[in-house]
């Protein structure tokens, strides 16, 4: 008769099966429900992230296997039943060398992708375009000084402006529009505080720090429109900072632009500008109103 296995031993075949079959479940730039894995790539840096991820997935995968089968082979060989009379042996040169030295290979096939990753992340020699992305409590600011050098503020729309194609906490009532197939230059500065510039599809995460510019960089393969959030906890109203980026095709960027130029215009005099403290009221008006959600 063969043997009734528990119910319980089944889970983690389970487990790993659901795994395989969600991990591929994001199929949109903003995160879906019941997702498993990383949002699609839509730039190069973030295609070798997501690389990288699936790479160190399996290394850990074989890690836990390998550990699972020896303990449960210690179990069974060195029980009490199989083996009354345990060896005495306190050392064993070859094997304490082995898992010495195994691990230490673990970590250099770890250590060398990831810092040629860190190198290519950095930033792009080859810049296309410049944009200056500044963060205040609890909007952001973006400047094109390639292109005019105007600039514009994106707040976050409330759950009542949204459209139906639009996610709640994630649009902003201004998008930042950037061309596919461009070596794009990020500087990035804040004005209080430290905040994130952060938008997973693009594999951009980037620390924006007051006093001082940081610098990242995009390349932006498919058209569309990405979302991403502040990632850095900066105030009452962290959550309520997201970022929206739309990706045309190159003509269609420069007639943008065009448009935004007057849009955008900066007027010399102060009733024409809206003022830092107008600014500030109205991201304060998200604790009132944002803070409900």
């Amino acid at each position: 008769m063969s043997e009734v296995r528990p119910a319980w031993m089944a889970v983690p075949a389970i487990m790993f099966l659901l795994f395989l079959l969600l991990g591929g479940a994001a199929l949109a730039n903003q995160p879906t429900a019941w997702q498993t894995d990383l949002m699609p790539p839509a730039s190069p840096v973030m295609e070798e992230i997501k690389g990288l991820y699936d790479y160190l997935t399996w290394i850990a995968i074989g890690i836990v296997l390998f550990v699972l089968a020896l303990l449960g082979y210690v179990c069974y060989r060195f029980s009490a039943a199989r083996n009354p009379t345990p060896s005495t042996t306190s050392h064993n040169t070859l094997l304490e060398i082995v898992w010495t030295a195994i691990p230490v290979l673990i970590l250099a096939t770890i250590a060398i992708p990831s810092l040629k990753l860190l190198y290519f992340m950095d930033r792009t020699h080859e810049a296309d375009m410049t944009l200056k992305v500044v963060g205040h409590q609890w909007y952001w600011s973006y400047e094109y000084p390639d292109h005019g050098d105007f600039t514009f503020d994106a707040f976050m729309l409330y759950e009542e402006d949204l459209k139906e194609d639009q996610p709640r906490l994630l649009t902003t009532d201004n998008a930042v529009v950037l061309p596919v197939d461009t070596n794009i230059r990020i500087l990035t500065t804040s004005t209080d505080v430290i905040h994130s510039w952060a938008l997973p599809s693009l594999g951009v995460k980037t620390d924006s720090v007051p006093g001082r510019t940081n610098e990242t960089w995009v390349r932006i393969t498919k058209p569309g429109t990405y979302y991403g959030q502040c990632s850095e906890l900066c105030g009452v109203n962290h959550g309520f900072m997201p970022i929206t980026v739309k990706a045309v095709q190159k003509a269609e960027f420069t007639a943008w632009v065009e448009g935004a130029k007057e849009e955008f215009a900066r007027a010399d005099s102060p009733e024409d500008t809206e003022t830092e403290e107008e600014n500030q009221k109205l991201a304060f008006s998200l604790k009132e109103k944002g803070g409900k959600e």
